[in-house]
């Protein structure tokens, strides 16, 4: 019955509160889409990147780990034992008195985190018997 005048009145006015005052959960439900969808998109573009034959395509994440490795490596193994190396060939050799100082890793470490947590996580679903994709 939209030709009854109550009705289309009240139609009327409930098609202006909506656009007053919009519901809360559709605006949560469409942010929500977004983010998926967003998600997914990112998703997809990983499974490809990983799928690629090519080392420049698809070896860009372990080149960042084992760059991450080896300067944490240096920093904290190799610098110390140069050091001490030097003192010793100080004893026998005649050169500039000098140490290697550590190396600010501030900014790799981030980077280095976030790559072990993500690798923390899939250890958790392996223990948990999750399946990789």
């Amino acid at each position: 019955m939209a030709l009854d005048p109550v009705t289309a009145g009240i139609d009327l006015v409930s098609t202006v509160i909506s656009r007053i005052f919009p519901d809360k959960t559709e605006e949560e439900k469409a942010q929500l889409s977004a983010t998926l969808a967003v998600v997914q998109g990112q998703l997809s573009i990983n499974q490809a990147e990983a799928a690629n034959t090519s080392v420049f395509v698809s070896g860009w994440r372990p080149f960042i780990g084992w760059v991450c490795g080896v300067a944490c490596a240096w920093n904290w193994i190799g610098i110390p034992i140069a050091n001490f190396l030097m003192v010793f060939a100080r004893l026998w050799f005649t050169f500039p008195d000098f140490a290697l100082s550590q190396a600010d890793i501030s900014e790799m470490m981030p980077i280095l985190m976030g790559m072990l947590g993500l690798g923390g996580l899939r250890t958790v679903e392996k223990i948990q018997g999750v399946a990789a994709k």
